[in-house]
């Protein structure tokens, strides 16, 4: 039988922690194309493709495979008890893993479900990644089975630090894109766990977390604090990179804070024909004298005369 996946009608895939290459994947599937034109669709190699599919599945957002191969059951011989290991699996298909938890794991004392999620496999495992207590996450990660579907989903939905902090001591997970972005999008990341992660990141990368639309203030403030303790410790290279590549954009971020020689330099060899650079750099009370001058002298300023009146009035010009 040639598997053609379908979503699951039911599902609620706007609450799933999909990252972008999931989500559009999932776009395209309608129950028609086998995996052969999903690759050909998507342009993705069918490896790839099946693995993307099997991450979908165990997040509930796609159909499983009817035709896959069940685990061996302990009892191959005994109907019953292979009747009664599908039942897990009917109720997932039944309800999100947040209803799972919802309706029947979060009543149990916070011990007991630690208990069970050091041992939990799917559906419950799944489930138990939106238990609120910080104990029960822990207890979670230390299960063999959490990969990084669980971590995307305790990344997107846990609300305390202490669980956070848990899943940021795992670098197998924190290295995982969707988990970075299912995280920079939960308003409770501790700060301390995002200055670890993102730190030793390029200039260019924090600015983009400043900035995201997707990420919740309190994230984005974050963001724009690293950015500015980054910006005094980085070399002339990266600030000259991250200037020139957001147009200045940068600056309104950077206000207070001063240029190094060599950054200067740098920008001083550059021929500026953006508007909207020239001006951001006329704007920032920080510009150095050097690349004011630099800019007077730029043929797009010449033939402005805005621009000529901006930098002429810095506090910088000569």
């Amino acid at each position: 039988m040639t598997w053609r996946p379908r979503p699951r009608e039911s599902e609620g895939h706007a609450s799933l922690p999909l990252d972008a290459r999931q989500g559009f994947l999932l776009s395209r599937l309608d129950g028609t194309l086998d995996i052969p034109a999903l690759a050909s669709l998507t342009g993705l190699e069918e490896p790839e493709l099946e693995g993307m599919l099997r991450d979908l599945v165990a997040l509930g957002a796609v159909e499983p495979d009817p035709s896959a191969p069940e685990p061996p059951a302990e009892n191959a011989g005994d109907e019953a008890d292979a009747s009664a290991a599908d039942a897990p699996a009917a109720a997932a298909r039944a309800a999100t893993h947040r209803q799972l938890f919802e309706h029947q794991l979060h009543a149990r004392p916070e011990d007991e479900r630690a208990a069970q999620a050091r041992l939990a496999v799917e559906p419950e495992l799944s489930a138990y990644c939106f238990d609120p207590a910080a104990e029960v996450i822990r207890a979670l990660l230390e299960n063999p089975r959490v990969g990084p579907v669980q971590a995307r989903l305790i990344a997107a939905h846990h609300r305390t630090s202490a669980g956070l902090e848990a899943l940021g001591g795992r670098a197998a997970f924190t290295n995982d894109a969707g988990v970075r972005r299912a995280l920079l999008q939960n308003p409770l990341l501790p700060a301390s766990l995002y200055r670890r992660l993102w730190s030793s990141r390029r200039l260019a990368e924090q600015y983009l977390v400043a900035i995201s639309r997707e990420a919740p203030e309190q994230v984005r403030a974050m963001a724009r604090d690293l950015l500015r303790a980054s910006f005094t410790q980085r070399t002339g290279e990266e600030k000259a990179e991250l200037i020139l590549s957001t147009e200045g954009r940068c600056l309104a971020t950077l206000v207070g804070l001063t240029l190094d020689g060599h950054a200067t330099a740098l920008l001083c060899r550059r021929t500026y024909v953006s508007t909207l650079l020239i001006q951001n750099l006329g704007r920032w009370s920080a510009t150095p004298p050097q690349l004011i001058a630099h800019l007077r002298r730029q043929d797009a300023v010449k033939r402005n005369a805005p621009l000529r009146q901006l930098l002429e009035r810095h506090p910088n010009a000569s």
